[in-house]
């Protein structure tokens, strides 16, 4: 390839993205600019794609994790030859448009991550190298390595000022994450100005006490450089930091290196000002040289190469390795093994019970046999959230094919990650914390209901039944906020068989990630037909029903109770389990008209947390809409109106 040739290609990549940018009106031509260098030498030196195939299991994968430049990863998939045409990039932040202002995984070919918020794709991209690492330790054989992809992504300075972002390269580099080879974009610059405003740490000596290999790139335009400083990141076994020094805005003559390049277009002036700086043709926008397409495209029968000399390795595999064989491949198309869900636990009519989280240790031991690819943890509370799979080791450094996780206290990096793990595929990821720190992952959480990732969410200690922790510790508004959370699935079970059934939505929901909240302290074991795939059912009838009890979790046992009092004195009572608001609305208006009709218009909500919401299903509410206290369970409980006779009262009152 001739140095003149090169250069255009990396170029067409600058002005692609800039005049999109431009033609939107909105955007950022910075960091596309200043690193389509960096792209443009990890997209035609190093990564393993196929644009026929975005999908082909033997890919490695590219994250932009500084999702602002969007317009570099869409003119790289456009030139290579994906199925994002020239008109999708013209049609750049526009309504209905394949071209977002940010990267949407499963909206845009290619795409493999939702990145935008700092520090998600950085963290996400741990998760791939995590579920990679435990797939290759798992299936690959000495001299039939199926799964060797490498994890690239284009990090920034946000990225690594973001807290999450630590946390999850201290995991990384504490595991060895060899696969992880991120080049990051070290332009100086951020939104306010220079870096040195406020980030003015030694990033070098940082990563390498996390465990890190870093290198260098003193100009971030060298392409040679950067080849060589990514070949030695895929010798090395720990994951590497390549620190690319770059301009951001590169070629603009007014506007490169200064703030003023990162988050609005350049203006025609300026651009053109660029186009002339860089021997670039001002007209007409969105230009493409004949041998420029040409060289890119070539991606397309390359891909078709390396995925055909991919599935004959595997066909090589199989013929060796049979059993294997057939358990990655049902495993690689996300395949369910079948009759996996006759290993469910199925638990007895017991009045002492059990704690749901309790359950849900049990639910996860039984089913550990029948998905091996049920994996997961907690950020350091697995006897806490009875998190752990009996028999198996812990996922270290030198046991990736361990299925347990100690995330560490780094609960926004486990939901991070999990949200990578989840979206690499061939594993079902969990993790596990109290349901008060759900905030500390909560963006990482919404990004999972926004991009239809399947991660598992458990959240244990789900109230103030927790007890003597206190409020710092006692969920209140936190059911509410993440029912607010669209596409994600809460689920609140009422005990141990609807927490059974429960794990079954969670497992079999592949468009969106679920949340189950579990208690700490033990409820009764009913006798139920447990339909939580439902979201709400009749518990019991008593009598014709004037009333409507409902109720979530531990509050269905005292609704039940109450309701049994009720009816001894003669009132019809209907009582409702309502494990998930998000599963109820999905039902059909005949189904939601037979468990809570129209006509009883008689109905108490009970719920040991916020009562926003429940507005739309009940009358009146007993819900706690203040903080908690420090002593135990039963007198909080008893003190905050959670007890029978209080519900008797308010039902009463209706």
């Amino acid at each position: 390839m001739t140095t003149d040739l090169q250069s255009r290609a990396i170029n067409a990549l600058r002005f692609l993205s800039a005049d999109g940018v431009q033609k939107a009106n909105s955007g950022h031509p910075g960091l596309p600019m200043g690193g389509a260098a960096m792209a443009y030498t990890i997209w035609t030196r190093h990564l393993r794609h196929n644009p026929r195939n975005p999908k082909w299991a033997g890919r490695d994968r590219f994250i932009l994790s500084g999702g602002h430049g969007s317009m570099l990863l869409y003119s790289l998939l456009h030139l290579t030859g994906y199925d994002l045409s020239l008109d999708e990039l013209k049609s750049f932040r526009q309504w209905g448009s394949l071209t977002p202002g940010h990267p949407e995984y499963g909206l845009t070919p290619g795409v493999e991550l939702t990145t935008g918020p700092l520090g998600q794709g950085f963290s996400s991209g741990v998760g791939m190298a995590i579920a990679a690492s435990h797939l290759a330790a798992t299936f690959n054989q000495r001299g039939h390595e199926l799964i060797d992809p490498y994890i690239y992504a284009i990090v920034t300075d946000g990225d690594l000022m973001e807290g999450v972002a630590s946390e999850a390269a201290s995991l990384a580099g504490h595991l060895s994450l060899g696969r992880l080879i991120y080049l990051y974009d070290d332009n100086h610059i951020s939104i306010d100005g220079s870096t040195d405003l406020a980030f003015t740490e030694d990033r070098a000596v940082r990563f390498r006490s996390y465990g890190w290999q870093v290198l260098r790139v003193e100009d971030g335009n060298d392409v040679d450089a950067i080849d060589k400083a990514i070949q030695e990141a895929k010798a090395e076994p720990r994951p590497t930091l390549i620190m690319c020094r770059t301009i951001i805005g590169f070629g603009a003559p007014n506007r490169q290196g200064t703030s003023k390049a990162h988050g609005e277009p350049l203006g025609d002036e300026e651009l053109n000002a660029a186009k002339d700086n860089l021997d670039w043709p001002k007209e007409p926008r969105f230009f493409i040289p004949d041998d420029v397409l040409e060289f890119y495209r070539k991606a397309v029968e390359k891909g078709r190469e390396l995925e055909y000399d991919w599935k004959m390795k595997f066909e090589a595999y199989s013929r060796l390795y049979p059993a294997q064989g057939t358990e990655l491949q049902r495993r690689l198309k996300g395949e369910l093994p079948e009759g996996w869900e006759t290993a469910l636990p199925t638990f007895p009519v017991d009045a002492k019970g059990m704690a749901t989280r309790a359950a849900s240790g049990k639910v996860i031991n039984a089913l550990a046999a029948k998905l091996p690819e049920l994996i997961g943890g907690s950020a350091d509370l697995a006897p806490s959230n009875n998190t752990k799979i009996d028999g198996s080791p812990a996922f270290q450094k030198d046991s990736h094919a361990g299925r347990n996780f100690h995330f560490g206290v780094r609960e926004h990096a486990m939901g991070s990650v999990l949200n990578g793990m989840a979206v690499f595929g061939g594993v079902i990821p969990y993790g596990a914390t109290f349901l008060v720190f759900a905030d500390y992952m909560r963006a990482a959480i919404r990004l999972a209901a926004l991009s239809h990732y399947p991660s598992i969410f458990i959240f244990t200690h789900d109230s103030v039944g927790l007890g003597e922790d206190g409020p710092t510790h006692q969920p209140i508004e936190h059911l509410t906020s993440l029912r607010l959370i669209p596409n994600l699935a809460v689920i609140r079970p009422a005990d141990a068989n609807e927490t059974a059934a429960a794990w079954k939505v969670a497992i079999e929901r592949r468009n969106g990630p679920t949340v189950l909240a579990l208690t700490r302290q033990n409820v009764p074991t009913m006798e139920s037909s447990a339909q939580v795939e439902k979201g709400a059912y009749v518990l019991k009838d008593f009598g014709t029903p004037e009333t409507i009890l409902m109720a979530s979790g531990s509050e269905v046992g005292l609704i039940l109770e109450a309701a049994q009092k009720l009816a001894d004195e003669g009132r019809g009572v209907r009582v409702v389990s309502f494990p998930s608001w998000e599963l109820f609305e999905k039902q059909d208006e005949a189904y939601r008209e037979s468990v809570l009709p129209k006509n009883i218009q008689k109905r108490l909500a009970v719920e040991a947390g916020a009562g926003m919401g429940w507005e739309r299903y009940a009358k009146s509410v007993i819900s706690i809409d203040r903080y908690g206290a420090s002593a135990p369970a039963k007198v909080i409980f008893e003190k905050l109106g959670f007890t029978v006779e209080n519900v008797i009262a308010k039902a009463k009152e209706l």
